[in-house]
This record gives structure tokens, sequence and C-alpha cells, in this order.
């Protein structure tokens, strides 16, 4: 998977990175990285690609594809099961290190209200107690949705390392998949930032929502940085694009 997806972050498009050597200091186990999301699949690709660059000590590039070579492997990343048995290149990814969930507000395009299931719980505990997880508590590639509270949740239960990534020009790069390349060129950007500082004990559900909303660049404060006539045209696409596996 490395090898196919490697170009089109140094190649067709430039991935510009910044704070990458954050990833070397963090333990082994119980790191929740939490980020923004613009495509299905080709930011968590790309951040597979960063953090094992990191680990073999390119800081802040992922120049020659052999840092691929013994890749960490106890990495994980939270998904929509719906999305992930949606065809065989999901299917793969699941494979590879999906921990596949039931969303509670959304499924098949319709809006639900449902439980949530503790086995789902259970599953991104276990994948924090083995080693490194990436979530997009959003749960959707729209922008300036709301913080999902179970993120809140899981980071109370679990007392993570909690890492913020920031990441940009996936949107103008690919389509909503991330598997189609929609336009080359583009400057993509992921901005590693600091470990939040958490007081999981006096610190609320809601305090922890807004800490990740300023951490990840989703407050309706930074709704002014992206132009709504970009936001409008993106829309109008995706609603006409179809993509089969």
């Amino acid at each position: 998977m490395g090898a196919l997806t490697h170009r089109r972050f140094k190649g067709f498009n430039q991935l510009q990175i910044d704070g990458s050597e954050i990833i070397k200091s963090l333990p082994e186990t119980n790191v929740l990285f939490v980020s923004n999301h613009q495509t299905y699949f080709a930011d968590v690709v790309a951040m597979f690609h960063v953090f094992n660059a990191s680990l073999k000590g390119r800081v802040d590039n992922i120049k020659n594809i052999g840092y691929l070579w013994n890749p960490k492997l106890n990495l994980y990343f939270v998904a929509a099961r719906e999305t992930m048995q949606a065809g065989l290149l999901p299917k793969i990814l699941a494979y590879a290190g999906s921990v596949s969930i039931d969303r509670t507000w959304r499924s098949e395009g319709k809006d639900v209200n449902r439980q949530v299931k503790m086995s789902d719980v259970s599953s991104i505990s276990k994948a924090l107690n083995d080693g490194w997880v990436i979530t997009f508590p959003q749960g959707t590639t729209t922008p300036w949705k709301p913080i999902r509270r179970g993120t809140a949740h899981i980071i109370k239960y679990n007392k993570p390392i909690v890492v913020p990534i920031v990441i940009d020009g996936f949107r103008r790069s690919f389509d909503k998949k991330g598997i189609r390349i929609k336009k080359r060129g583009i400057l993509q950007t992921m901005e590693i930032k600091e470990p939040l500082e958490i007081d999981y004990e006096k610190e609320s559900v809601e305090d922890i929502v807004k800490k990740l909303e300023f951490a990840i660049e989703q407050h309706p404060s930074f709704l002014k940085v992206i132009p709504q006539e970009e936001l409008e045209q993106e829309e109008a696409l995706n609603k006409t694009r179809q993509w089969r596996y």
C-alpha cells in the first residue's frame, strides 16, 4: 500500500509536513491522534507515511521510500463499518488496521439515532492498549461539523496522550473517497501539534470537546479561513460523482 501511494504525496502532489519530530518521542501505546477529515482514505494513508518516516529519522519529509521497511504495525484508525465494507480497497485497508465502528448518527446516507455499541468502545480501548490510534472526531469529511462527544468519552476513559493533527489540501487533491487524483500540483499540508494538556479527572466532556475543536482548527472561529465559494463548489462536485471500486 505504501509503495502504491507514495507518489500521491511525493510526486503528483507535494506534502508539506510540520512537527513530525514529535512522533519519535511518543510511547509505544495509548496514543490517540485526532485530526480534521477531508477524504475517506488519503488522509490516513498520508499519516501512515509520515509516522513511519519520522520513526526512521526523517523529520518533516517522506523522501526515500525505504522507511517502509519494517513499518510500525500497531497503528490503527477508527472508521465507519459501512465505509470499510464498501468495496475491495476499503476491505484491504480494514484488514490493515481499521477499528470499524457503527456510527450512531448516520447510516447509509440517512440521519439515525442509535445507541453506542459497547463492543465498539471496547475495540478502540483494545487498540489503544496495543498501540496508536488515529481518529477523526467529527466523523465526516464535511468541514466545521461538531466534534462527536464519543471521542471525549474515550479520552476520559482511556487517558491517552492526545496528539492533534491539522491537514489541508487533500480535499482539492483527491475525490471524496481519496482514491482518484482530482488535481495535480496541489500543496498538501500536515501539521502535527504538541500533545494536549488534559486533566482527565477534572475536565468535563464538554471541556474536552471544545479543546479538540480548537486543536484541530474546526471551531467556528476558524471558518473564515476557507472561502465559502470553494466549499460550495466541492459539495456540488461530490454530489455529482459516483465512483465504484
